[in-house]
């Protein structure tokens, strides 16, 4: 992959936005990209964390977030929320995203989309910025993706000032997609490790969904399975009769009661700092 570069508009001359729009883009990124109505309703975790750190970091604060931008025809899907930031969006699509292109680009093509371009392409274990000049780094939904596991860490640990913090989010539950590059789940406790190897303190993690929820979610990648003449009528048996009873036994039963130390959730948030 060559070297980061900057594309013409910097981070921070691009305008502000409205809470109306910024409403706007987050129910397009719930109805059209996450869909989390009907196929991943654990994403409602992500995008709530992103509204909340960009709500709550001081104007100015340089952000850097790696996420996976060419899918989506070259824009951030979370550069709107941190509009009042210093915010970095780091394309780390693999080499091998090149051929299949932007197929995601549909979904965004949406009046409510607030379509701020990715900022730099680059590997996400050498990015190829000033170490200890981060606030923030965030990796939504891409941890999975990175085969050097120690590299990305590291360059996390490098990135972020010394007090600076880091988020993560990642799936448990997820079929194997993108191939080839999909390499591994981390449990909480994995990322724990992680993340003191690298000199870093994990503080906590915020779990998403539940069995039920699991369930549910199967159930939507198995109806790809079925011929199209079978598969709108196992949707409608689906939707219309199932997802909103398991959605509504996610909610009101949260917690093992055989099995005291087990717990099944779709999702988790990691929150993590850099020592001061």
């Amino acid at each position: 992959m060559n070297s980061p570069e900057r594309k013409s508009r910097e981070p921070g001359s691009r305008g502000k936005f409205t809470d109306a729009q910024l409403d706007g883009h987050q129910r397009m990124l719930e109805e059209r990209v996450f869909q989390v109505a009907t196929k991943w309703p654990h994403f409602k975790r992500l995008l709530a964390d992103v509204r909340e750190l960009g709500h709550g970091f001081p104007k100015g604060a340089r952000v850097v977030c790696m996420e996976r931008s060419l899918l989506y025809g070259g824009i951030s899907l979370f550069a709107p929320f941190f509009h009042r930031q210093d915010f970095v969006s780091i394309d780390c699509s693999p080499g091998s995203a090149e051929a299949r292109g932007a197929y995601n680009k549909g979904m965004v093509e949406d009046e409510r989309c607030l379509a701020v371009p990715t900022t730099m392409r680059a590997r996400p274990e050498r990015t190829g910025l000033p170490a200890a000049s981060v606030d923030l780094v965030m990796v939504p939904n891409l941890v999975h993706h990175v085969p050097d596991q120690h590299g990305l860490f590291a360059e996390i640990a490098r990135l972020l000032k010394p007090g600076a913090r880091g988020y993560i989010f990642e799936p448990l539950v997820r079929e194997l997609h993108q191939a080839p590059d999909d390499y591994l789940r981390y449990t909480p406790w994995g990322f724990e490790r992680q993340i003191a190897e690298a000199g870093m303190v994990y503080e906590r993690f915020e779990p998403e969904g539940g069995p039920f929820q699991a369930i549910g979610y199967c159930w939507t990648q198995a109806l790809e399975y079925f011929p199209p003449e079978k598969r709108a009528e196992m949707q409608r048996w689906f939707y219309e009769q199932h997802m909103p009873e398991l959605m509504g036994w996610d909610e009101a039963y949260r917690d093992n009661l055989v099995r005291k130390h087990t717990s099944f959730p779709m999702a988790y948030s990691i929150h993590f700092h850099k020592p001061a």
